[in-house]
């Protein structure tokens, strides 16, 4: 069934489990999160990237028609929306939620900008899940780790301020692959839980290593954007067998993501909620 992710959320932050999001950007990447959710009865966010697909209107028309078929709740949430008109283009298409990122701007210029989107969305009945602090990348963790961590009092002002559904909050990971070793704030996670009134999303799951991740999820974090370890769990299912890619090659890839995604609905114990 088709929802969006506020609903999602906020059932596993209440019921004490995660919620695995899944980054897709073809319709093989979606049939295997979906195939996912339906065999392992798990709600679940789809999350697309416009700078990873740039076809926002079809792909959007054929998640929605394969999450309205499904028969587990499926939110279909464009991820990292840079730009104003990226967002209203994902309203248009039918995304049930978006994520909008100004995480680069100054707090209060964020929060108007947030502001406004929130207030289109929520019109339209789509949720906003937006971002405080800021996730950096993985090829510079070493550097700019501890530049842009959340602040608690400033997030839950921000929540307030925007009426966000959902805040993405920086406690140590990084997007894509990490130069260094991952380490995350737990002490920051217990403040923000205690602080922010609404559900927690953790960016730059891949590589953060699965002993984090279970802690996370049972310590404050609801959901966790997963991209990098699912597209090379894929690559690698298709180079193992050396074939060319086509309808061959394509099963190989849904496969290894498939089995990817199953690993992490179970480790953040979201299977059998739906």
């Amino acid at each position: 069934m088709l929802v969006n992710a506020k609903g999602i959320l906020e059932a596993a932050r209440d019921g004490g489990y995660g919620i695995a999001s899944p980054n897709i950007y073809n319709e093989d990447t979606m049939r295997a999160a979906i195939e996912v959710a339906e065999e392992l009865r798990a709600p679940m966010v789809l999350d697309i990237w416009p700078k990873a697909n740039k076809n926002v209107y079809d792909l959007g028309t054929i998640c929605r028609y394969y999450a309205s078929q499904a028969s587990v709740p499926i939110a279909v949430q464009q991820d990292h929306g840079e730009k104003f008109e990226d967002s209203i283009k994902a309203i248009r298409a039918g995304y049930t939620s978006i994520m909008v990122d100004r995480s680069s701007l100054p707090f209060e210029e964020n929060c108007a900008q947030v502001k406004e989107l929130v207030r289109i969305a929520h019109i339209c009945g789509v949720s906003v899940e937006a971002e405080i602090g800021h996730v950096g990348e993985g090829s510079t963790y070493e550097l700019d780790r501890n530049a842009s961590l959340t602040d608690p009092e400033e997030a839950q002002r921000f929540v307030e301020i925007t009426g966000v559904d959902s805040l993405a909050v920086a406690i140590g990971t990084a997007h894509g692959e990490y130069v260094g070793t991952p380490y995350l704030d737990f002490d920051l996670l217990k403040k923000l839980r205690e602080t922010v009134s609404v559900p927690l999303v953790l960016h730059g799951g891949s590589g953060t290593g699965d002993e984090n991740l279970a802690r996370a999820t049972s310590e404050g974090i609801t959901k966790v954007n997963i991209a990098s370890d699912l597209f090379s769990a894929g690559a690698k299912a298709w180079n193992e067998v050396g074939t060319v890619y086509s309808s061959a090659g394509s099963l190989l890839v849904q496969k290894g993501y498939k089995e990817k995604l199953a690993h992490f609905v179970r480790l953040f114990r979201q299977n059998n909620r739906a």
